[in-house]
């Protein structure tokens, strides 16, 4: 058996992992980071996107994030996420409805500050829909 680090993945709402994993793929604003057993500490910004936690034997899992923090040492990682979801339970309808709307309130919006809020939230949506795609 490998080398295993102890995993966790916190969103305001709850505690989604905490348990071993082989490794962990991380979005990272600087790019996307493996993590293994024996890393370098370090402390990254994350942007939304997914995190992959792979573990010996079995079949990966992937965690879309919306952003946040990752606090790694040689023996732990922890995931601060603004939100958390499994990708298997993202819905690609309600998603793709939501950026329909979200689109139609854009054109809507007169103020910068409308606007750059709509757009904030409608890049969220479009990478949860990336997320389901990949």
């Amino acid at each position: 058996m490998s080398e295993t680090i102890n995993f966790e993945l916190v969103s305001p709402e709850r505690r989604l992992v905490s348990e071993p994993v082989k490794m962990a793929v991380i979005p990272g604003t600087e790019g996307q980071f493996g993590v293994l057993a024996g890393h370098s500490s370090l402390v990254a910004t994350l942007k939304a996107g997914v995190v992959e936690l792979q573990f010996e034997g079995q079949e990966s899992r992937r965690i879309f994030i919306a952003g946040g923090f990752a606090d790694v040492t040689p023996e732990h990682c922890t995931v601060l996420a603004e939100e958390a979801i499994n990708v298997a339970d993202l819905n690609e309808a309600e998603l793709t409805q939501k950026a329909a709307d979200l689109n139609e309130d854009l054109g809507i919006a007169k103020e910068a500050v409308d606007k750059a809020r709509v757009r904030k939230r409608l890049a969220l949506v479009n990478a949860k829909l990336e997320a389901i795609a990949a």
